[in-house]
């Protein structure tokens, strides 16, 4: 909790830090991301859409930290629109208990955060960006593993490697362990990518990994089963401050064709592909999909 709490306030911090920035009487949105791989890309898609479509000038903000962080900006007008998911506005900012039907969720997450802060919330994309426990596929076999249930006689032996955030998550590691009765014998935070190569290198035996992640793919890891259902739905969907929507009707549709062709997972994992493994700038990757995709022109 005293982490959780330190989130808390770093959020509040960085919104105040931003805040000078966030709106002004020109035609222009400021749109925020999380830190990592996927959620650069996404800021980047709809910045592209929006500057190709109108007229609106878009200052991008992407990586500015975790959950906590970028909503507290959106909170405090720091910015105007993020890429948030489901499952984590129902469970983690607003402390529901877990649940794996995905309409449910997404119109408990588009109510609660239009009652608590008048924000507006768009049509889901078609990728479900949960997450998931992965392993080696020698230590899959070494143990049998095949569900999360298969890891509770070994849990003393366990040594994974998580993101701070997941650690300290309810729908993370610590609802995790709760709802299937075993506690990981030890564990190691770690940012980005690097708990895969620690993965790879033996110096852990567990991690967590999101459903898109295109290293699951590439190192050939073993997606254990939530056979319990535990983790909820991570439907991506843009979220937008307070009368952001009324002065900009125009976001809905261009969020709704960006939908269109984010429609499944495989199109998120070969875009997070293209930026973690061939090494190209998320802008760059967001754009040639959009032209790829018939959504804007190329110059």
């Amino acid at each position: 909790m005293k982490l959780l709490q330190k989130m808390i306030s770093m959020g509040a911090a960085v919104a105040m830090l931003v805040g000078a920035s966030a709106c002004s009487p020109q035609e222009k949105l400021v749109i925020g991301g999380k830190e990592y791989t996927e959620q650069r890309i996404l800021v980047h898609l709809i910045s592209e859409l929006i500057e190709d479509r109108t007229d609106i000038q878009v200052e991008r903000k992407d990586g500015l930290g975790g959950t906590l962080v970028v909503y507290n900006a959106l909170k405090a007008g720091s910015i105007d629109l993020y890429i948030e998911y489901s499952g984590t506005v129902y469970v983690t900012i607003f402390g529901n208990e877990t649940s794996s039907d995905m309409e449910y969720v997404y119109n408990q997450a588009k109510t609660l955060v239009k009652d608590e802060n008048n924000f507006d919330v768009l049509s889901q994309f078609g990728f479900n960006n949960t997450y998931v426990m992965a392993v080696t596929q020698e230590f899959a076999q070494l143990h049998n593993l095949e569900t999360i249930s298969d890891l509770i006689p070994i849990a003393d032996e366990l040594h994974g490697g998580f993101t701070y955030e997941f650690i300290n998550r309810q729908d993370g590691l610590i609802g995790m362990e709760e709802t299937y009765g075993f506690e990981v014998g030890e564990v190691s935070a770690f940012e980005g990518t690097l708990r895969y190569q620690a993965l790879e290198n033996g110096n852990i035996n567990i991690t967590t990994a999101f459903g898109t992640d295109s290293l699951i793919q590439k190192l050939n890891l073993v997606a254990l089963e939530d056979d319990l259902s535990f983790f909820p739905p991570y439907y991506a969907f843009p979220m937008l401050r307070g009368g952001i929507l009324e002065k900009y009707p125009i976001l809905a549709d261009l969020s709704d064709e960006l939908a269109a062709v984010l429609n499944n997972d495989a199109a998120m994992i070969a875009l997070n592909y293209q930026v973690d493994e061939l090494q190209l700038e998320p802008r760059e990757v967001a754009r040639a999909f959009l032209i790829e995709q018939g959504l804007i022109d190329a110059d």
